[in-house]
């Protein structure tokens, strides 16, 4: 599988609701940054699909390198602008 392109360096802060789905973009192409718009049509990437838990904010990961996928866990601080 290919390499996501890293989309930010730093998460994006997303106002979840409880209960409902979400599609995480996993490939950083999308213009909807952090969610999937189908910008990743003929690669090997799909969109992580999740449901919140609970509503409120969440900081989502935009460098796609998290292993709390779809949330930030901090590995953009060890990134290269």
């Amino acid at each position: 599988m290919s390499e996501a392109k890293i989309a930010d360096t730093k998460p994006v802060e997303v106002e979840l609701e409880e209960g409902k789905r979400y599609f995480f973009c996993t490939c950083g192409q999308s213009e909807k940054q952090p969610f999937c718009d189908g910008s990743h049509s003929g690669t090997d990437f799909s969109p992580h699909i999740f449901e919140a838990e609970k509503s409120g904010k969440a900081w989502l990961c935009a460098c796609k390198k998290t292993s709390n996928k779809p949330f930030c866990d901090g590995t953009h601080k060890t990134l290269c602008d």
